[in-house]
């Protein structure tokens, strides 16, 4: 979108919405076609030039909203309505669509975009608006531990698929997501490919994630995926960990300093969260209550996109 078809959708936007003026109306007196009218508002919504909400006295998500601002002042927090008795795979999508809304209002060119590989976030990528947005690059946060991984493509698709949705350059990861040896990874972060992915982690605008769970009822890849023996299993219990953002392990306040598996975790040190413009983390399933929590505790998001009953379930406490 150029400047001036950005300035012309905002005028047929304002003349349209709040003025009430029909699309031929706009167009006689813009000198326009109604067709083109018509797909200047389109670009207006998919853009998030317009923003289109419904405020139902009688539905929940405004006033969780409401809630989630009122106890974390700090986070911009978009609650998704789902239908009454739904299946969490109902949930899920409904998030991920929300998900790729909120991402494509936050694209600028010249960004880095970093993404943590998972089911939620692999989700948003199959939703996806396609558009074009010039020097915008995806970088992955965190490594991918087995061979499987690489020949299934779970991993690499996601990342790319957002890559090609934005006319834009992938930047894969290709380390293991624990090494055996901290010393390893240390050397491994001095090698120049290395560090290249890792400084454009340090340097992303916009960080695009959910949290993983260790709870039995849906437990996140890094917990089923054969990534943690049972040593490993019991001393994250032993830290009081409450879920992990890119394989990177935190405990229920939010901390996540000294837990030792992390100094061997191939994901970036979690401040990072607290540091870019944009940490949109992206939560869906009653099963990820606890560590969402436990991220918002540590503030590790700024903003949050979530199903509603999610998002009532971890209020009420």
């Amino acid at each position: 979108m150029t400047d001036d078809s950005g300035a012309l959708a905002v005028q047929i936007a304002r003349l349209y919405y709040h003025q009430g003026l029909t699309t031929d109306a706009i167009a006689r007196e813009l000198g326009l076609s109604r067709p083109k009218v018509s797909r200047l508002l389109t670009l207006a919504r998919r853009t998030g030039l317009v923003e289109i909400r419904i405020h139902d006295p009688q539905a929940q998500p405004q006033s969780l909203e409401a809630q989630l601002r009122e106890r974390y002042p700090s986070l911009t927090a978009h609650v998704v309505g789902v239908p009454p008795g739904s299946m969490d795979a109902v949930w899920l999508e409904r998030v991920a669509v929300a998900s790729a809304r909120v991402l494509d209002t936050l694209l600028r060119p010249r960004q880095v975009v970093g993404l943590a590989w998972g089911n939620t976030v692999d989700a948003v990528s199959r939703v996806l608006t396609p558009r074009h947005v010039a020097e915008l690059e995806f970088v992955q946060l965190n490594g991918s531990a087995h061979a499987r991984d690489f020949m299934s493509g779970f991993v690499t698709d996601t990342i790319t698929r957002f890559a090609q949705n934005y006319s834009a350059r992938a930047h894969l990861f290709p380390v293991p997501t624990f090494f055996d040896d901290p010393a390893t990874k240390a050397a491994m972060w001095r090698e120049r490919s290395v560090r290249h992915v890792v400084d454009l982690q340090e340097r992303a605008d916009v960080l695009l994630y959910s949290v993983g769970t260790p709870d039995p009822r849906a437990p996140s890849y890094v917990h089923v995926g054969g990534y943690l023996d049972p040593v490993d299993q019991q001393g994250l219990h032993d830290q009081g960990v409450a879920g992990d953002i890119a394989t990177v392990f935190y405990r229920g306040d939010g901390s996540f300093a000294d837990i030792p598996i992390n100094a061997r975790a191939s994901g970036p040190d979690l401040s990072l969260t607290t540091r870019v413009t944009h940490a949109v983390c992206v939560v869906s399933g009653l099963a990820k209550v606890e560590a969402l929590r436990g991220a918002l505790n540590g503030g590790l998001m700024n903003t949050l996109v979530v199903d509603e009953t999610t998002a009532r379930e971890l209020l009420r406490t």
